[in-house]
């Protein structure tokens, strides 16, 4: 499952990955991440009305971001903001999956090279 101790709660928590975040962008989603100082990886989603215009997309966004982060076994101890942006919603799963499981392998090798934080 997706236990409440893998997500960000908070307008706080978000603030603090947005204030300084390291960056991966590509054409669907931006993820934002920051050191938490936790035990654990956290993950925290924005997905907007302006890039899905029905929630049955958001929530098909939503479900398969969470199904990758919750498979990531290397993440480090970070926060992780994932925004989509508008093509996300008309792709395919299996190039929506790939781009997040980028994301994360991008941002897990810039902790790991303690670029940021």
């Amino acid at each position: 499952g997706f236990t409440p101790e893998q997500r960000l709660h908070t307008p706080a928590e978000f603030g603090r990955v947005f204030a300084d975040p390291a960056r991966s962008t590509d054409r669907y989603f931006t993820v934002l991440a920051r050191p938490a100082g936790r035990a654990a990886a956290r993950l925290g989603l924005t997905i907007s009305r302006r890039v899905a215009k029905r929630a049955v997309d958001r929530n098909r966004l939503k479900r398969l971001t969470r199904e990758v982060f919750r498979v990531q076994r290397e993440l480090p101890p970070w926060d992780f903001v994932v925004l989509a942006k508008p093509g996300a919603a008309a792709a395919e799963a299996p190039a929506l999956r790939a781009s997040i499981e980028l994301h994360f392998t991008r941002l897990t090798k810039a902790a790991l090279a303690g670029t940021h934080g």
